[in-house]
């Protein structure tokens, strides 16, 4: 999912284990998109991959023009946000107890 989102041009991608600190997750994965059609198109893309590489249906809650989209796919939960929403939630924080797997900038 990393990969994917980072060959999609997602911005500030974090990894993080919270096997530790959530009882209804083992990852989250954290993305910055610039627009409501990048938020869009990575959620789609990551859709259709866990789909086509792991069998797995992903559900999208939330919608582009709030800034902040979620994807479930049962342990990993993906967040993918407008640099404001992002800016604003600071989930990051709240789950710094996680170990952070992978960071790219």
């Amino acid at each position: 999912m990393v990969d994917t989102l980072d060959d999609k041009k997602g911005e500030d991608i974090l990894l993080l284990d919270v096997k530790d600190i959530a009882s209804f997750a083992d990852y989250f994965v954290f993305c910055t998109a610039t627009s409501d059609r990048m938020l869009d198109a990575l959620a789609k893309s990551i859709k259709e991959e866990v789909k086509k590489e792991h069998q797995l249906n992903a559900t999208i809650e939330g919608n582009s023009s709030s800034g902040w989209l979620l994807l479930d796919i049962g342990d990993i939960i993906v967040h993918l946000f407008s640099p404001e929403q992002r800016d604003y939630y600071r989930l990051e924080e709240l789950w710094s107890g996680g170990k952070v797997l992978v960071k790219l900038q």
